[in-house]
């Protein structure tokens, strides 16, 4: 891998996803570049009419459980094979928040979730070194963590499930590739292996099936 050259995984998952804040549509992808962050992208389960779950009158004026979306506890798979450097689970999946004002209410206390560093705005996670990278897989759902810090990980192995912890809105997995995962992190541009073409990263609202 050159410095020109993105850092290119496999998909971390199966069935469908909704490509969200993806780096083919602007760096950097969720607006910061904190916490390595710049070239992140996130992937929401959806189903085959690429909802992640019903509406309701939570959806639309308040907050909505986690397990009331499609995509929770789906199985989340390493997109690389390498050393596990990072563990953490035991964050609360808290409730979803697809209405306006809940998300604006949510979006006061980004501040606080910052100030606990990766946990606070990972959530559960697991971080693989892979070829002087680290691959950051998070918001993953409480006590679903499986490899522990050390562990050595194949590509397609599980090592979790899709969940609502830390800086979420709702059940969704967020990947990146950066130098660090702390505050002055750096990111790496990522990309994904493609039948036909060598990589590509797919834009936001794109729906992806693995």
């Amino acid at each position: 891998m050159t410095a020109q050259e993105p850092f290119v995984l496999i998909l971390p998952f199966t069935g469908l996803w909704i490509v969200q804040n993806s780096p083919a549509s602007r760096v950097p992808s969720h607006g910061t570049e904190l916490f390595g962050s710049s070239h992140a992208i996130d992937f929401v389960p959806v189903d085959s009419n690429g909802r992640s779950a019903p509406r309701s009158l939570g959806s639309m004026f308040g907050t909505e459980p986690a397990d009331a979306f499609i995509g929770f506890g789906r199985p989340i798979l390493a997109p690389v094979s390498g050393e596990v450097v990072r563990v953490h689970d035991g964050e609360d999946d808290h409730v979803a928040r697809r209405s306006i004002g809940a998300q604006l209410g949510y979006a006061l206390t980004q501040r606080s979730r910052v100030r606990e560093g990766a946990p606070g705005i990972a959530g559960n996670h697991v971080v693989i070194r892979c070829d002087g990278a680290l691959v950051l897989l998070a918001h993953l759902r409480a006590g679903s963590v499986r490899p522990r810090l050390g562990d050595r990980v194949s590509v397609g192995e599980v090592i979790g499930e899709c969940g609502n912890s830390g800086n979420s809105t709702e059940p969704h997995l967020h990947v990146q590739v950066s130098d660090s995962v702390e505050q002055n992190g750096r990111g790496i541009p990522l990309a994904f292996v493609a039948e036909g073409e060598r990589f590509w990263v797919p834009r936001n609202g794109a729906i992806v099936a693995a």
